[in-house]
């Protein structure tokens, strides 16, 4: 067996998201902390402890969607499945976390590209594969080598609502990208908005879930090392009340 770590680490101080909306990181030494530690044990001094020294702990500022995460259709939309409360992330059936993965190479198509349901097609004839129910279906996007650099946000194409339909409506029920976004980067969308102001456009691709309900991974990685099939992958969300998405430390698990 072989593991593939598909993650990102979270990390401060990269291009990881947009203004505002990245994480932050405080980490506290060993040094730092003698005193977190003789709060718990009256009379007890700092020069007791080994070294003189307490703890590591870290102090985290962020949200849910920062490093790999699964979105939960409740992020899409209040509803899914035609007027259905939408599920949030502690809902999501575990089932869906953990199965047979299938990769689409996209690095080739354009940044700001919206595939459609027919490269799709015409992908998986490529691959020689045919989609089951339930199989996950991740997208190796131009994103991939690019993260952490000042150009992610803008780089790599999306999948569209046609596409992300003609994959629900065969059974999938989790997707995944090395992208910020499932859809195509918001840069490009604005530009494509400018010149004619649909609202169809906006958020295209999460927003099929109002149809049928489905998670997707953001901000994978490594996807390019991946075969096009025969691997599992894996990732189950962190469980947080109601929430919109949770952490994960999604991997590929491959039989050598």
């Amino acid at each position: 067996m072989r593991i593939i770590d598909l993650s990102v680490p979270l990390e401060s101080g990269i291009a990881s998201d947009p203004p505002g909306y990245e994480p932050k990181i405080t980490y506290l030494g060993h040094k730092d902390t003698p005193g977190q530690v003789l709060q718990f044990f009256p009379g007890l001094t700092a020069d007791e402890l080994p070294g003189g020294e307490g703890w590591a702990i870290e102090l985290l500022q962020m949200q849910t969607h920062n490093g790999t995460h699964l979105d939960a259709p409740y992020h899409h939309h209040s509803t899914m499945n035609h007027g259905e409360r939408a599920i949030t992330i502690d809902e999501v059936p575990l089932e869906w976390c953990f199965q047979p993965g299938v990769k689409l190479d996209f690095r080739h198509l354009p940044d700001g590209h919206v595939v459609t349901a027919a490269e799709v097609e015409a992908e998986l004839d490529r691959i020689g594969h045919t989609l089951s129910p339930l199989e996950i279906v991740v997208v190796n996007t131009a994103a991939g080598d690019a993260y952490g650099q000042p150009d992610y946000l803008n780089r790599g194409c999306g999948v569209g609502r046609a596409a992300t339909l003609w994959l629900l409506e065969r059974g999938v029920r989790v997707t995944g990208t090395d992208g910020w976004s499932w859809d195509a980067p918001f840069f490009h969308t604005r530009q494509r908005w400018a010149q004619n102001p649909d609202p169809a456009i906006v958020w295209e691709g999460h927003r099929a879930s109002i149809e049928i309900g489905y998670c997707h991974l953001e901000k994978l990685t490594n996807l390019d090392r991946l075969p096009a099939t025969g691997f599992r992958i894996s990732c189950f969300p962190f469980k947080i009340k109601a929430a919109s998405a949770g952490f994960v430390r999604a991997v590929a698990i491959l039989d050598d």
